[in-house]
C-alpha cells in the first residue's frame, strides 16, 4: 500500500511539473511569435551628415595605399552609411524618388563597385569616386 501512495505521490509531482513547464514554455512561445519592431529609417539629414562625415573622414586620412587590397575597409567605412543615407531617401515622403534620382545612380554605382567584395583597385572610382560626387550632389541638393 505504500508504495503505491508513494507512486501516486511522485505521478502527481510530475504531472504538476509538465503542467507548469508546458504553460512557461507556452508563454515563452507566444512571446516569440511577436514580430519585432523595424527599426526606424534616419531622417535624411542625419544620414546625409553620417555619409559626409564618412568621406571627410576618408579625406582627412591617407587616403588608399596604392597597393591593390588594402583599401577595403575604408572602401566599406564609406559604404555603410551610403547604405543608411539610401533607406533614409527611399524612407523620406518629402521629396520622392524624381528627387533623388540622380543620386540613386551614384549609390547604385556604389553598390556595384562593393558587389566585387573586395578591393580591386578597379572598383576605387565607384565606391570612391562616386562617394564624392554624391557628397557634392548632397550639398548641391539640401534636404531640409
Amino acid at each position: 500500500m505504500g508504495r503505491i501512495t508513494w507512486g501516486r505521490t511522485v505521478a502527481g509531482v510530475l504531472v504538476a511539473v509538465a503542467v507548469l513547464g508546458t504553460s512557461a514554455c507556452g508563454g515563452e512561445a507566444e512571446a516569440q511569435k511577436k514580430p519585432a519592431a523595424k527599426p526606424k529609417a534616419p531622417t535624411v539629414v542625419a544620414a546625409t551628415k553620417t555619409f559626409q562625415d564618412a568621406v571627410t573622414t576618408f579625406d582627412t586620412t591617407d587616403g588608399c595605399p596604392k597597393a591593390t587590397g588594402e583599401c577595403w575597409d575604408k572602401m566599406t567605412a564609406v559604404a555603410d552609411p551610403a547604405k543608411v543615407l539610401r533607406k533614409a531617401m527611399n524612407a523620406d515622403k518629402k521629396t520622392g524618388p524624381a528627387f533623388w534620382r540622380e543620386a540613386y545612380v551614384l549609390l547604385d554605382k556604389m553598390d556595384k563597385g562593393m558587389a566585387v567584395g573586395e578591393d580591386t583597385f578597379t572598383n576605387r572610382p565607384d565606391v570612391l569616386g562616386s562617394a564624392h560626387d554624391l557628397s557634392d550632389w548632397l550639398d548641391e541638393n539640401p534636404v531640409q
